[in-house]
């Protein structure tokens, strides 16, 4: 089998290490491909690479047709605060870009989607106490948000009149080596912990960015998708993919400092208000339909991130 992946940032490749270890064919496409960031990941595993923006659709017709995946795996974007700079940019490479890997993805016959979305997609300000399960109300009022439910909107509606299998994946805040590439801010936050544990010099988050998540481990989501791309679904879509609890700051500096103990961390106050997550995700369907639970603690999560941190230096 063949796997396309659009991005080769940290869920692309996490997703590519499960697909190599079945010897299966990988194949990227991304608009900056970094070699060096790639072999960090994949160490001398074969795979191959194209690249393209997502706003070109005969680029990607061209590499579906040339390498004929049965699955594509999308999970290219802007991420966060950068697809409001500027916002009309941000949503044509989003919204513009997952239109056109669907359309290259009906042209040239793939049989299954898998969609790499978020948990952002769920209306936050209806928040209440017990977990958040699939069927709960898709909202956002800021532009990432808005482009990820139009993301899904249209995948929706392009399973549904072209009858490919369509997968979509869920994930909470995903942490590991490299998302910050990709212009996540709690990547970011996440990688400035671990730079700081390293060097025991002293660090300022910002209250903006010291909120209450829910995480996930780069090599859990990898284990996710890949199970989403390929069992049986059943008409079922929509997949959570978490630790299935909401971490607060603290535990998170604590998880870092269990493995890292000269992290030194101040939070600053910020203007504005930040509300943090309060109901962590339900991850019963994905454990009974995927077979997937995340294997990782949040200390063996950051003790892996380190190694891995420190071999690409």
């Amino acid at each position: 089998m063949t796997s396309l992946i659009t991005g080769a940032g940290l869920v692309g490749t996490a997703y590519a290490r499960e697909a190599l270890k079945e010897g299966e064919r990988v194949v990227f496409y991304d608009a900056r491909p970094d070699a060096d960031y790639l072999h960090a990941k994949l160490g001398d595993a074969d795979f191959s690479m194209v690249q393209g923006d997502l706003r070109d659709l005969p680029a990607l017709i061209d590499a579906m047709n040339t390498y004929r995946p049965e699955v594509v795996v999308h999970t290219a974007g802007l991420i966060g605060n950068s697809v409001s700079s500027p916002t009309y940019t941000g949503l044509q490479i989003n919204i513009g870009g997952t239109i056109n890997v669907l359309e290259a993805a009906r042209l040239s016959g793939v049989k299954r989607f898998a969609h790499v979305s978020t948990f952002g997609v769920y209306e936050r300000r209806l928040e209440g106490t017990s977990p958040i399960r699939e069927d709960f109300p898709r909202g956002g009022e800021n532009p990432y948000s808005a482009s990820k439910i139009a993301n899904e909107h249209i995948a929706e509606a392009y399973a549904a009149q072209y009858g490919f299998e369509l997968a979509m994946i869920r994930p909470a805040n995903v942490f590991g080596y490299g998302h910050f590439r990709g212009g996540s801010g709690g990547g970011m936050t996440v990688h400035s912990l671990v730079e700081a544990g390293l060097s025991g010099e002293p660090l300022t988050v910002s209250a903006v960015r010291a909120r209450d998540f829910e995480y996930i481990y780069c090599k859990d989501l990898g284990a996710a998708i890949r199970r989403a791309a390929t069992v049986p679904l059943s008409g079922i879509t929509a997949f959570n993919a978490g630790n299935g609890a909401v971490v607060t700051f603290q535990e998170l500096v604590e998880a870092v400092q269990a493995v890292l103990p000269k992290l030194n961390v101040t939070v600053s106050p910020s203007s504005g208000v930040h509300p943090s997550s309060m109901q962590p995700m339900d991850l019963s369907r994905s454990k009974a339909l995927l077979d997937w639970s995340p294997a990782f603690s949040l200390t063996d999560a950051f003790s892996d991130y380190v190694a891995e941190l420190q071999g690409a230096r």
